[in-house]
């Protein structure tokens, strides 16, 4: 039973930060193209872990934390308003490559010259 409340609480928190992510005024969190990959909170909900990946790279990325860090109590304080939790987790957020990962392996798929009427010829055959 409190597995499924960490779930629900977990997907509750990355939705409302994903929104106040938008209103956040910090050029280091505005100039680039941020996404949450995960979130992770602890049983007791003392801690979230929250791992950001930029399109820009794993540098933009770490660059982006250090704002969001800045602004951690603004956020945290938004946070406790918007899911009216009893106790707010304290938040740590993480840089990821992820996004930049998965670019380029979409990158070298798309650059690989595969004919559509080759690999169907091949499954006629």
């Amino acid at each position: 039973m409190a597995n499924h409340k960490i779930g629900r609480t977990t997907e509750d928190i990355k939705r409302e930060l994903t929104a106040i992510f938008r209103e956040l005024k910090d050029p280091r969190v505005t100039e680039v193209f941020l996404s949450i990959v995960r979130v992770e909170v602890t049983n007791d909900l003392s801690y979230c872990t929250v791992y950001v990946s930029a399109l820009e790279g794993l540098e933009k990325s770490k660059g982006a934390c250090k704002g969001l860090d800045s602004a951690a109590g603004y956020i945290r304080r938004e946070l406790g308003h918007r899911l009216k939790l009893r106790h707010v987790p304290s938040l740590i957020f993480t840089a990821t490559d992820s996004i930049e990962y998965s670019a380029e392996i979409s990158r070298i798929l798309n650059s690989l010259d595969i004919k559509e009427n080759d690999n169907e010829e091949d499954n006629a055959q």
